[in-house]
């Protein structure tokens, strides 16, 4: 997958090389698992669900992809649920649990953290303010951890589940999880994680994991978009967002996507398989991009954001002071650099960054959050351009800032 460049199509400079840097968002999506999915938009096309012989095609296909993801898990067949993306799965897991709590009387308590993806803080949110549900929303420290203490002292008896995500998609930070894990199951509540960020780039065995719910998205891993999976432990019983036909067990009804729960498993296999070369190619870039940058950039108008060392190994982050993340994004963009920003732009206004707020950034630093995601396709050779155009992006945005 190396030198894997795109061309911008909003670049008039039709020979410049965009360098990606923001597989945190997205990735190709590797060919081997193109060449996986193929058969099942031409030849094996039934209806999973279906008794004739091409259903049964398909449905073969379909539970040999969920023994192999499973095995790949460390976890049961009867435990992998195929979904639409990594949103869904943490919804069905955050609201099933919880809608299945109050119906069995077990309790209407939720513990999550201030720095979930969306997909878990608003269902959070939703569950509390629309439907009536206790919901407790933990702080986290100057690098965006959460303290298993806190989650101890937030339990209840009536917390049914807690949800703290395995790593943050905007600053890197790793999560204390097997730590939060044990907590939780000693009090006997059930514990999810959104492990959709550090899926590819972790060992799981869930079979002897304090995890009761995981939820991946293959996207994140060279698979494609529009498939999510979710772990779910034996004998945990949700109330289902989807009805019909009941599939996947009854837990998501909808016709299974055969091609993407084939290319997803395929997906996770290469990156298991490739696992430690990856993460060891993954850091290298990362540390460099790190201490590059931080070199190249006057120290009183960057910060590093996220732990300095517990983070994803793809993963780099920064704060800048006084600057719209959109604008560096925008300027990147313009000179090759394909990256992200920890800021939120909604009808063209910047909002402030609520992960750099909840670590305490002041409001001179929440605007300008950047985070670059280092790929298989990266090489020192794109890191090293990235640091030496960084600087005069920076001076360019901060010189138009100065005359607005």
């Amino acid at each position: 997958m190396r030198g894997a460049y795109c061309v911008s199509r909003n670049t008039p400079y039709a020979t410049m090389k965009q360098i990606y840097l923001d597989h945190g968002a997205s990735t190709p999506v590797h060919p081997q698992v193109i060449e996986s999915m193929m058969p099942f938009w031409t030849v094996f096309y039934g209806n999973p669900s279906s008794a004739h012989a091409h259903g049964r095609d398909a449905g073969f296909a379909l539970d040999e992809a969920r023994r192999t993801m499973a095995d790949l898990l460390g976890a049961r067949p009867s435990e992998i649920v195929f979904t639409g993306c990594g949103s869904e799965s943490d919804n069905l897991a955050v609201r099933g649990v919880m809608w299945a709590a109050r119906l069995a009387g077990r309790g209407n308590h939720l513990i999550t953290s201030c720095i979930e993806h969306e997909a878990v803080l608003e269902t959070a949110v939703q569950l509390r303010d629309l439907y009536g549900f206790d919901v407790t929303i933990l702080p986290v420290d100057e690098y965006g951890r959460v303290s298993p203490d806190d989650v101890r002292a937030a339990l209840r008896p009536d917390t049914a589940l807690v949800s703290i995500m395995a790593a943050n998609n905007e600053i890197g930070t790793m999560q204390p999880i097997l730590e939060i894990g044990a907590i939780t199951r000693e009090h006997g509540a059930l514990f999810h994680t959104d492990a959709v960020q550090a899926g590819a780039t972790t060992r799981w065995n869930l079979a002897q994991m304090p995890i009761d719910l995981l939820t991946l998205a293959p996207h994140k891993f060279y698979g494609p978009k529009g498939v999510g999976i979710l772990y779910v432990r034996d004998g945990i019983r949700l109330v289902s967002a989807l009805t019909g036909g009941g599939q996947e067990d009854g837990r998501r009804s909808g016709t299974v996507n055969v091609a993407f729960a084939v290319g997803a498993t395929q997906a996770l296999q290469l990156a298991q398989a490739q696992l430690d070369e990856r993460v060891a190619h993954y850091t290298r870039l990362r540390d460099h991009l790190i201490a590059g940058v931080l070199a190249a950039v006057p120290a009183d108008d960057i910060r590093l954001t996220g732990h300095p060392t517990e983070r994803l190994p793809h993963h780099a982050s920064f704060a800048l002071r006084g600057l719209s993340g959109n604008d560096l994004l925008i300027h990147l963009d313009m000179v090759g650099f394909s990256a992200s920003s920890g800021s939120a732009c909604k009808t063209g206004n910047p909002k402030p960054s609520a992960i750099l707020q909840a670590i305490g950034l002041g409001a001179e630093w929440t605007l300008g959050g950047l985070r670059f995601t280092v790929g298989a396709q990266n090489s020192l050779a794109d890191v090293d351009a990235l640091i030496t155009a960084l600087p005069r992006v920076v001076g360019q945005v901060r010189q138009f800032s100065q005359k607005e």
